[in-house]
């Protein structure tokens, strides 16, 4: 059992109680996570964890997606990520991130630097954090795996790997070779496949490449769900394993995919405080210059600006979203 506490509010919850039951619920059970073992060419691989036995490491709950701070220059700002894991753990009761995805911008970084951001958040998350996952997918297999193999060795959690945009694969099978290929380079890592047709431009079904999935990749855990197709959410969720995670990242339909039965979500607006401030998002949408700077009028933390050709926030409508905001949540 666990115990739910929200601002004076305190309900006892079962750890794996069904997604329906309050949205409240939902949000501070984001502890819960997974591990498992996964067999490869004929070896098998145990994936450990000293923090929980394997039947508890299914990530669940909230994770949140990082920004990458980068200073005034445009350059990755390795010292404030130490105080971004405190303010999310400390603040916000944040317990897992998502780094170098779509809101840490990571397409806009070279190997070398989303290597080093990827260690840093690993060493600083130590002892802080349950579980880290690092977006390792690229526009090419060969630096996918580069990446995954380098988050192995730093102590990744897991891996999440986006379809590759310009050489588009157009039905599940290539798209599923190109995933089980990064897989090979990081067998022992639970394995994320990342869905954001919107950006990707990938028009292939999540479900149609969950299907069959665990046979290719056993070390599969699930798929980070950026769409707003829910009847294809509900097939991924019919198919999921017991092992497997469904985190959804489309933060606006949140509540949509818990009554689907999603475990979790993975989003920019959980580095703010929740579940109150979720319908904020509603106000600025999915904008990464505006939301990043928002962050940074909310947080204190010194993010830095957008790398182009993402734009910055201008500040006049920074300080209006900020003023609406403060309008809506005087608390804080």
């Amino acid at each position: 059992m666990g115990y739910l506490k929200v601002h004076l509010v305190t309900q006892k919850v079962k750890q794996h109680a069904p997604p329906t039951l309050s949205y409240v619920a939902f949000c501070e059970l984001g502890k819960i996570t997974s591990t498992g073992s996964s067999q490869t060419h004929g070896q098998t691989f145990v994936v450990m964890s000293l923090m929980a036995p394997a039947a508890e490491r299914k990530l669940t709950g909230l994770v949140a997606a990082t920004f990458t701070p980068l200073t005034t220059q445009g350059e990755i700002n390795l010292k404030e990520i130490g105080r971004y894991i405190d303010y999310l753990t400390e603040k916000q009761g944040v317990n897992n991130i998502f780094v170098n995805g779509t809101t840490g911008e990571s397409m806009s970084f070279s190997v070398a630097e989303r290597k080093i951001l990827a260690e840093e958040w690993c060493q600083k998350a130590k002892g802080k954090m349950d579980q880290v996952i690092v977006h390792v997918g690229c526009m090419n297999l060969k630096d996918s795996q580069e990446l995954a193999g380098h988050a192995a060795q730093i102590g990744a959690d897991g891996i999440a790997v986006i379809a590759p945009s310009f050489f588009k694969p157009s039905t599940a099978e290539p798209l599923k070779m190109f995933l089980h290929e990064v897989a090979l380079a990081a067998p022992t890592l639970p394995f994320y496949y990342y869905h954001i047709p919107a950006v990707t431009g990938v028009n292939v079904l999540a479900s149609d490449v969950l299907e069959g999935i665990e046979e290719l990749i056993p070390s599969f855990s699930g798929v980070k769900f950026s769409g707003v197709d829910l009847m294809d959410l509900g097939q991924c969720v019919s198919y999921s394993q017991p092992r497997w995670s469904v985190l959804y990242g489309v933060d606006e339909q949140l509540l949509a995919a818990l009554a689907l039965g999603a475990h979790g979500a993975v989003g920019r607006y959980y580095n703010l405080s929740l579940p109150l401030h979720l319908c904020f998002l509603l106000i600025t949408g999915f904008d990464v210059g505006v939301n990043k700077q928002l962050m940074i009028e909310l947080s204190g933390l010194n993010l830095g600006p957008p790398r182009l050709p993402v734009m910055p926030c201008p500040h006049e409508q920074c300080l209006c979203i900020a003023q609406k905001y403060h309008s809506i949540f005087p608390e804080c």
